[in-house]
């Protein structure tokens, strides 16, 4: 058993100084998730930072998994400095989750890589602004502009919900104003590519297939334990990760946005 785990914890700690310069990444998924460790004997909930790439033909692989207490810019910098240190390359598109912390970290690094907040948060955040009576009609309204199946319908609706929400529930209004142009960053790629790109869910989804096949532990022993777990389910094939949608068109670069004022 000791040389079972001796193999284990080499074999984890040589995955992460491994050398990235061969991956061909030009998408980079990030967002942190939780989990619940012993620390000190007490159950404490830390965060695991997960960096997801997708290669140019599509494929999803795992770049990090790294224990750092919190989703701070310092502790995502850390992240994305030791990815960049061992070879990682700018991407074409980053997906984030919207943490403040996160995309001062990107932007520092790589100052104009462009970035696309998860639509699903931002849905979160508008929810959380409104008396809950309004969850439904605001999910709506914000599902028929996310969904709009040209970039052109997509802007209008843009202009309609701000323009009906700044009267009906401001604070709804400057929630999605917040976020800017990065929430619809998804309408100057291949409509092919907007199901794939508007989210961070797949990394959402793997967290949920972690926790089903950890459901008798519910708490750790600590967030390398945690983290290490996280990283034997894909390594070993237990978890896995298919092609993103639209892969055949990743080649092409982002347009420009289509302007809201015109």
């Amino acid at each position: 058993m000791s040389r079972a785990w001796r193999k284990i914890k080499g074999d984890w700690e040589a995955w992460n100084k491994r050398d990235l310069k061969a991956e061909d990444i030009v998408r980079l998924i990030l967002d942190g998730t939780t989990v619940r460790v012993r620390i000190d004997r007490k159950a404490t909930t830390i965060s695991l930072l997960i960096v997801l790439g997708v290669r140019r033909d599509g494929q999803k692989v795992l770049l990090a998994i790294r224990s750092m207490g919190g989703e701070s810019e310092a502790a995502w910098r850390t992240v994305l400095d030791d990815l960049a240190a061992r070879g990682l390359r700018k991407p074409d598109l980053a997906i984030v989750d919207g943490a403040p912390g996160l995309e001062k970290a990107l932007t520092s690094l790589w100052a104009d890589v462009p970035l696309q907040r998860c639509t699903v948060h931002k849905l979160r955040n508008l929810i959380a602004h409104a008396p809950k009576k309004l969850a439904e009609e605001i999910a709506a309204d914000f599902s028929d502009m996310v969904y709009a199946k040209t970039a052109k319908e997509v802007a209008t609706r843009r202009k309609a919900f701000i323009r009906k929400w700044r009267l009906k529930c401001r604070a709804v209004a400057d929630s999605l104003e917040e976020a800017g142009d990065k929430l619809f960053t998804f309408t100057r790629l291949p409509v092919a590519q907007w199901k794939s790109v508007r989210t961070t869910n797949a990394i959402e989804r793997l967290h949920e297939e972690f926790k089903r096949r950890i459901k008798t532990q519910t708490v750790l022993p600590s967030g390398e334990t945690a983290a290490m777990l996280f990283w034997g389910l894909l390594a070993s094939g237990q978890i896995t990760m298919r092609k993103v949608d639209g892969s055949e068109t990743l080649a092409e670069r982002p347009t420009e946005l289509i302007d809201l004022a015109a």
